[in-house]
């Protein structure tokens, strides 16, 4: 949804001349802090312009975007509605109300204010994407065709439309279309696996065995994490009787998606298949803790327990099938045959009656529909051999979320699924949180010369290091605006003082410190930087200083290329030099190394960025991060040996996700 963010965003730009200095100044901060996903805090700031301002309509619009960040559709259409009120000129409410509808699957609405906003923006790349996704949702598959073949002839070799023309081509089981347009993709974009990945999928939905054994080989070897990819495959090695490579392809779907129940359903087939029936009985297991709904896996667990002469195990499975579906006839003869090995005769016999009285109703209509959900549960004949209940993975839009555990970190975590992200920079701020709900570690680092100036008491609270800045509430704004107000205050009446005196550059030194933090943390980093830079000026000895206007020019310069706004090369500079200052003049600060070791890895100087995190360790052997973002580096330039050390010591030190990663890449 971010990508909702970074339109509306660039269309609310050339509005600005339309308020006055402070309305602008309070807008823009408030844009900042929702590129930085702080939705409470520029709710505060949007509320603030409105207040003033009620008749613009910008900040209705841009407090819509906080909201559907938020999950509030309803207060955000209400605001969209309210900013086209204002202002029924601009594109960017029209589209934000559009995908709001489409949020909600109100599929009308969103294609007919995707319509309106292309009125005032008929060439809108966006705009005319968006409409042709909700045309093709809503089966008007030629008038969503036409809208991709507008882009195309703008963009002929874009692989992205040609990618989405597919996709479309696809849903309305056009799959000649398809085939052609994800051709033309993998023609223009040969590096993204995605577009292999779905040239597989129909060519296996077309029975070209072979051409889509190369496109989905190609799609994993340009990088796919996409389970379905190893399945579709792990299915063409299976009916080519490649066994080997076949389970394999199932084991690496397991470990990309452990939560998927069809990964270990159809390595559960296999392995019945080839008489490995404990094996498959534990993912026949597996697969109905994670999807109990589906009876078929039932009645495969059923099949392989009478295997394993499991005669009571087996009963429960088919028990559980007739529970669901009675009309199922071949759940009760299982059953009996179970219980006839037991040697309860009697129990065999009336199982094998209802079975015959269930047969002599041939035309219940119970009786065929049943028949049909559970086809794919009855054993085929040998000649034919078996085909898995699902013959292809689709080719879809997966959830991320999805394949990660909630909360526990306990258990075979190196099967749960990792992002391959470098840990954050630290920062100093008056707030540090864990680094999240499933982390076996606190971030709970300090140093010296911080420690020293937080026993000064001359800020309101003491500065701790953290990698995870906390989400201020409503009220923690509130507090900050007017601690904001005092800190100003107080610096007004310092500067009229006579400022000879020593103590009185030390008092306004701290002030504007501590005024900095608080610009900072209501994520106003222009400010910020402005009354650090005063604070260094009068104390140059204050090296953590140093360090946090590194880190909030970073924040800047991170926020300017994100909104596309031109960035200089010298403020990327000045960062750095104020990093090696720290580094200069106390060796031993290893967040400095960290941070600057990160930075490097930005400008792709692995090299450098290695031996800075080397620095890092050196200064503190238990600095989890730096392992981690070393490691990460060292596989990244094909020295995974290196990484993967490192990877293992992350974990000891409690970055459990490192488990996952070297699961993946040893």
């Amino acid at each position: 949804m971010k990508r909702l963010i970074y339109i509306v965003l660039a269309c609310s730009m050339n509005m600005i001349s339309m308020a006055q200095l402070n309305t602008d100044r309070i807008t823009a901060i408030g844009r900042n802090a929702l590129y930085f996903d702080d939705y409470v805090l520029s709710i505060q700031y949007f509320n603030q312009v409105i207040k003033l301002k009620p008749y613009l309509s910008e900040p209705y619009l841009l407090r819509a975007i906080a909201k559907i960040q938020l999950g509030d559709y309803t207060g955000a259409e209400m605001d969209c509605n309210a900013a086209i009120n204002r202002n029924p000129f601009q594109p960017g409410a029209y589209y934000t109300r559009g995908f709001i509808y489409r949020q909600t699957n109100q599929l009308e609405k969103a294609a007919k204010d995707f319509n309106e906003a292309l009125i005032f923006a008929p060439e809108n790349k966006t705009y005319i994407a968006m409409r042709a996704d909700v045309l093709a949702e809503l089966e008007q598959y030629e008038l969503a065709l036409h809208d991709i073949d507008h882009l195309l002839h703008r963009e002929p070799q874009s692989a992205a439309l040609h990618f989405e023309k597919g996709r479309i081509c696809l849903r309305s089981l056009d799959t000649i279309c398809a085939l052609n347009a994800f051709t033309r993709a993998t023609e223009y974009d040969s590096q993204n696996p995605a577009n292999w990945s779905a040239l597989g999928l129909v060519q296996l939905m077309q029975d070209r065995q072979d051409d889509a054994l190369n496109s989905l080989t190609k799609s994993i070897e340009h990088g796919s994490k996409w389970a379905g990819d190893y399945i579709n495959r792990g299915i063409i090695y299976y009916r080519k009787h490649n066994y080997r490579n076949a389970l394999s392809d199932y084991d690496k779907a397991v470990s990309l998606s452990p939560r998927d129940a069809q990964c270990y359903y159809n390595r559960g087939m296999l392995r019945q298949e080839l008489g490995d029936y404990n094996r498959a009985l534990d993912d026949f297991t597996q697969a109905i803790n994670l999807a109990p709904e589906q009876i078929e896996i039932y009645y495969q667990r059923g099949m392989v327990q009478l295997q394993l002469r499991q005669w009571q195990e087996a009963i429960q499975d088919f028990n559980t099938i007739i529970d669901r579906y009675p009309y199922f006839l071949p759940a009760y003869y299982l059953a009996a045959q179970a219980e006839t090995s037991l040697g309860h005769g009697k129990e065999a016999f009336q199982l094998r009656q209802q079975a015959y009285n269930l047969e002599q109703n041939k035309d219940s209509i119970q009786s065929l529909q049943t028949q049909m959900q559970v086809a794919e549960s009855q054993p085929q004949q040998r000649d034919r051999r078996k085909e898995f209940s699902a013959l292809a993975a689709q080719n879809q839009e997966s959830n991320d979320e999805e394949n990660k555990y909630d909360s526990d970190t306990r258990g075979s975590v190196q099967k749960r699924y990792t992002d391959v992200v470098n840990e954050p920079n630290i920062f100093l701020s008056y707030y540090a949180t864990s680094t999240n709900a499933n982390a076996l570690r606190q971030t709970n680092y300090s140093h010296v010369s911080v420690d020293t100036y937080n026993r000064s008491m001359q800020l309101p609270a003491p500065l701790r290091f953290t990698t995870l800045e906390m989400t201020l509430t409503a009220d923690m704004v509130n507090q900050h605006f007017a601690q904001i107000t005092n800190l100003s205050h107080q610096i007004d009446l310092l500067e009229q003082m006579a400022m000879p005196y020593s103590q009185n550059n030390t008092q306004l030194c701290a002030a504007y410190i501590a005024r900095a933090f608080e610009f900072a943390l209501v994520q106003d980093y222009s400010s910020a930087l402005d009354d650090v830079t005063r604070a260094i000026l009068m104390d140059g000895d204050l090296y953590f200083a140093y360090f946090c206007r590194a880190n909030w020019r970073y924040k800047l310069l991170e926020y300017k290329r994100a909104m596309g706004e031109p960035t200089d090369k010298a403020d990327f500079e000045l960062m750095m030099r104020d990093y090696d200052y720290v580094i200069h003049h106390l060796a031993d600060f290893s967040f400095a190394y960290y941070n600057k070791a990160n930075m490097l890895c930005i400008q792709q100087d692995f090299k450098a960025a290695i031996s800075y995190y080397t620095q890092a360790i050196s200064t503190d052997s238990d600095f989890a991060e730096a392992y981690f973002n070393r490691g990460l580096t060292y596989i990244y330039i094909g020295e995974n040996e290196k990484g993967i050390a490192d990877l293992s010591k992350a974990g000891e030190l409690g970055i459990y996700q490192a488990y996952n990663l070297i699961s993946r890449f040893q």
